[in-house]
């Protein structure tokens, strides 16, 4: 995994963000075995507590399953692993949304620039 982590956030989020969005896109497969915390937190340059605890909150979240004996692997649960891109992608359309509404642009700008970007 190549992690550029900025010092501007937290970087417990950002451990987070980064698996995430390698698992809902699809660049760790579902049932897929995770390095261990300490080869993570080694490649992520952080604490190993740091990795431990953000991959707890994955486990939480429901994209992570931790066996004590073999260690993280990604759920296999492809509908959850749906629900929470669906989710982001929700939230980054608001989040547009409301940042091109800022700038001055109406609904109906918004959808033109999308159809003549796509």
């Amino acid at each position: 995994m190549s992690w550029n982590l900025d010092s501007d956030r937290p970087i417990f989020a950002q451990i987070i963000e980064h698996i995430e969005l390698d698992v809902i896109s699809g660049k760790i497969p579902p049932g897929s075995r995770l390095a261990s915390v300490s080869e993570l937190a080694g490649e992520a340059a952080v604490n190993p507590n740091t990795m431990q605890r953000a991959l707890g909150e994955l486990e939480r979240m429901g994209l992570m399953n931790n066996d004590p004996s073999a260690g993280h692997f990604v759920t296999n649960d492809l509908a959850r692993i749906d629900e929470i891109r669906q989710k982001l992608a929700a939230d980054k359309t608001q989040t547009y949304l409301e940042d091109m509404a800022r700038l001055g642009f109406s609904r109906d700008e918004i959808a033109g620039m999308i159809a003549d970007a796509g």
